[in-house]
């Protein structure tokens, strides 16, 4: 910054000339004190310049409280099926100013083109996106992924000016176990920021993971797990997301002495939730229903994610601190009536403000590239009389272990709607390989028809789970044919689309043409016999096999566990 520029915001401060914007009347948030001041505040050059009685252009917010820009500190953009300008439009009105996103999504697609893409399509956005760069592409051994990010090809991107620092390492096994390969990517970030992702670890093999560098954690699943973690030095993130939604069971975590080492974030968040339900702003009305003080909800979802991520001034209002501002009209339910970036009012009453506009940038083609599937490739001869059954856990991304008599007809394996047992297939799709892994699942409840995805963390191969193999068969050929997306198919017809061409991830429409598109395919599903709320949201993290217990990827059935591939036949 020039010295005169200084200077003048300088003497805005003091009173000497006059703000760009004086918001009179409301009750500020203050997150340094905990609590509500009645106080005027200045804002000039894009900075608030002070609290206090300030003489220039007002806008009245009486009976209104000003809060804190929303941080989302740990998301996956992909996750909400939009372009970070999609996604800048839908959130701003919400009252996210900011999020820090790890896109390891696109780039266990796209490799370094997809962080290019990412990169290129945020700048300049009325939102900040900060990356942290993805410490596991691909995610592991155990399936087939598009691209490789060794340390090597992180270091290049090491001191982007929104480059943060190194995202979620959830191969905590390659970490506690030392391999070299896996500590390399840590070390390239010894003096910077590195996100954990370990779920239920404990013990020594936690000091270890700690003692590595990871200083986060938003995997956590018991209340234990969380306080044990926060005993070691870890940031908790509690996160709420269209899948996994832990804050109800850690909150209690949060105490007048933890608070300051939380923070609130999405992790995942459906199009059709951010529509209905909302970002941040559905977390803090979440987080005051379960008791916590609305100003304690505030500093989590604000000052705590930006000091974490060392994001300078940003979280707080307070002299010098970016006016990254949301004004509330409760502190209950959180209703959005203005929003501001850099000074400027981005957002009123839910909508981007006339004028504003985000424009597209072009994105990077898909890659499909699938040998000829045919009906023979969803069949399986029987080989026991027991098989092992991937068992879904309402609510979690975490699955089960069920071992069943084998369902069969004619030597062959297959469903089994009266147990709710589907069939289940991963095909790779970025390099023309033919690996199909196939096994079982309970928990989806279709009693016809088959749904497929071209979302599944985290190599993003082709899912799709069935009753029958021909409306598998029918399913993953419409996703080719579409570049990428979401399918549900009955007798051979497809019901339902969500296209997603950009990495058979995201979609370059607008929330409300890409939510409707997914409503009518979860819709679909329910239509089939489907139980699932999010059936989509579960089918894609079947194939994540970082996360316990059972997962299936393109090379087969995974026990995390062990963290091999085992047999989908016998007990073991």
């Amino acid at each position: 910054m020039s010295i005169e520029r200084l200077k003048k915001r300088i003497l805005a401060a003091r009173g000497t000339i006059p703000p760009d914007l004086v918001l009179t009347g409301g009750q500020v948030v203050n997150v340094f004190t905990g609590s509500l001041m009645k106080t005027d505040v200045a804002l000039f050059d894009g900075v608030i310049v002070g609290l206090g009685n300030y003489q220039g252009p007002s806008l009245e917010v009486t009976g209104q409280f000003i809060a804190p820009g929303l941080i989302d500190g740990h998301i996956h953009l992909e996750s909400t099926m939009l372009t970070p300008a999609a996604f800048a439009a839908a959130a701003l009105p919400r009252g996210t100013t900011a999020i820090v996103a790890d896109p390891h999504e696109i780039a266990n697609v796209l490799g370094t083109k997809g962080l290019d893409y990412m990169l290129a399509a945020s700048k300049g956005l009325p939102l900040d996106l900060f990356l942290m760069l993805p410490s596991c592409v691909p995610a592991s051994h155990l399936g087939t992924s598009g691209a490789k990010l060794g340390r090597a090809a992180l270091q290049t991107y090491r001191h982007h000016c929104r480059v943060l620092g190194l995202a979620e390492m959830m191969n905590f096994p390659g970490v506690v176990n030392a391999v070299p390969e896996v500590l390399e990517k840590v070390a390239l970030f010894a003096d910077g920021l590195v996100d954990g992702h370990a779920p239920l670890l404990s013990g020594p093999a936690l000091n270890a993971y700690r003692l590595a560098g990871p200083a986060s954690d938003h995997e956590c699943l018991e209340l234990r797990e969380a306080q044990e973690k926060l005993a070691l030095g870890f940031h908790l993130m509690i996160r709420e997301g269209s899948q996994a939604k832990n804050l109800r069971d850690l909150l209690p975590a949060v105490t007048p002495v933890t608070l300051r080492r939380t923070m609130l974030v999405t992790d995942d968040c459906h199009p059709y939730d951010l529509l209905t339900n909302g970002h941040l702003d559905q977390l803090l009305r979440l987080a005051v229903s379960q008791g916590l003080e609305a100003i304690s909800a505030i500093t989590m979802a604000s000052l705590n994610t930006a000091e974490y991520f060392r994001l300078g001034q940003r979280g707080a209002i307070a002299p010098g601190y970016l006016a990254d501002l949301v004004i509330f009209n409760d502190l209950e339910h959180f209703q959005v009536d203005r929003v501001f970036k850099n000074g400027q009012l981005v957002a009123e009453q839910g909508q981007l403000c006339q004028g504003l506009t985000i424009p597209p940038y072009d994105y990077p083609t898909s890659t499909f590239q699938v040998r000829n599937l045919e009906l023979e490739s969803f069949r399986l001869p029987v080989q026991d009389n027991c098989v092992k059954v991937i068992g879904l856990i309402p609510g979690q991304i975490l699955t089960g272990k069920q071992v069943l008599p084998t369902p069969a007809r004619d030597g062959q394996v297959v469903a089994d709607v009266g147990q709710d047992v589907l069939k289940l297939a991963v095909i790779e799709r970025h390099h023309g390989t033919g690996h199909i892994g196939l096994g079982l699942v309970q928990g989806f409840g279709l009693q016809k028809g088959a749904l497929a995805s071209s979302v599944a963390h985290d190599d993003h191969n082709i899912i799709v789970v069935g009753v029958n193999e021909a409306d598998m068969l029918a399913a993953a050929r419409h996703l080719i044919t579409l570049r990428g997306g979401l399918a549900v198919v009955a007798d051979g017809q497809v019901v339902a689309e969500l296209p997603l061409p950009v990495a058979g991830l995201m979609s370059p429409e607008p929330l409300e043409v890409v939510a409707a598109a997914h409503a009518q395919v979860q819709a679909a599903s329910r239509a089939l016999g489907g139980t699932l709320p999010d059936p989509f949201m579960a089918l894609s993290f079947l194939a994540l096999p970082v996360i316990p217990e059972l997962k299936l990827t393109d090379l087969g059935l995974v026990d995390v566990n062990r963290f091999q591939l085992v047999s989908l036949f016998g007990e073991n």
